[in-house]
């Protein structure tokens, strides 16, 4: 009974490598590339909006709780960029050291994957917290994830003329030099407090 059952097992093992593979190939296209970053400020638009037609009698209220989701999100870019995409899983690191390769390349997650994530934490947040204060959480913590998307998207692909400008670009290019330097790529925040900030030598001092 056991080997009649072994090609049906077989089969289905290699009908889910191959829609693996075709979402791999997906997520190396220009369009998964641009319809994914639209789509992250899509859900985080709609949350946001949803949040306030659910409540609005608190607008000082929602900016606090919408400053402390781009602040989580801030250490959530972080711990991603540092611990996952250079860290010890596979599926991970190695599509993340193709974009250290080639980082004018369309390689990203699959346009679907994070707003399923973004869809999946608000609910779960609602769980706990009342419905407008999880939505308008979720959706701050999406446009976090959006605004990072783009800021890497134009560090990349645009020339810089104003040097504040050229200064935050430098930062993330300076990762693609020294890679266990400069994480945050919206925000240099969490570099500084974990020590992960990159300091030019010609700035160390020598006692």
């Amino acid at each position: 009974m056991g080997e009649a059952t072994r090609p049906s097992t077989e089969s289905s093992e290699a009908r889910g490598h191959g829609v693996l593979q075709a979402i791999a190939r997906m997520s190396s296209t220009r369009a998964n590339y641009w319809v994914g970053q639209a789509a992250d400020f899509v859900v985080s638009f709609a949350l946001l909006a949803a949040a306030f037609w659910v409540d609005h009698s608190r607008p000082l209220q929602a900016v606090l709780v919408l400053l402390v989701g781009l602040f989580v999100f801030s250490f959530i870019e972080y711990a991603f960029h540092r611990w996952l995409f250079h860290g010890p899983v596979p599926l991970f690191e190695e599509g993340h050291t193709l974009h250290h390769e080639k980082p004018l390349g369309f390689d990203s997650l699959p346009f679907f994957f994070p707003p399923a994530v973004i869809l999946l934490l608000a609910a779960v947040l609602a769980l706990v917290l009342p419905t407008a204060m999880a939505l308008l959480l979720a959706g701050a913590i999406a446009l976090g994830y959006a605004l990072y998307g783009f800021s890497h998207l134009i560090i990349h692909r645009r020339r810089f003329s104003h040097p504040l400008a050229r200064k935050w670009a430098a930062v993330h290019h300076v990762h693609h030099h020294h890679p266990d330097k400069n994480y945050g790529v919206t925000s240099p925040l969490w570099d500084f407090l974990l020590g992960t900030w990159y300091v030019s030598k010609s700035k160390v001092r020598v006692r």
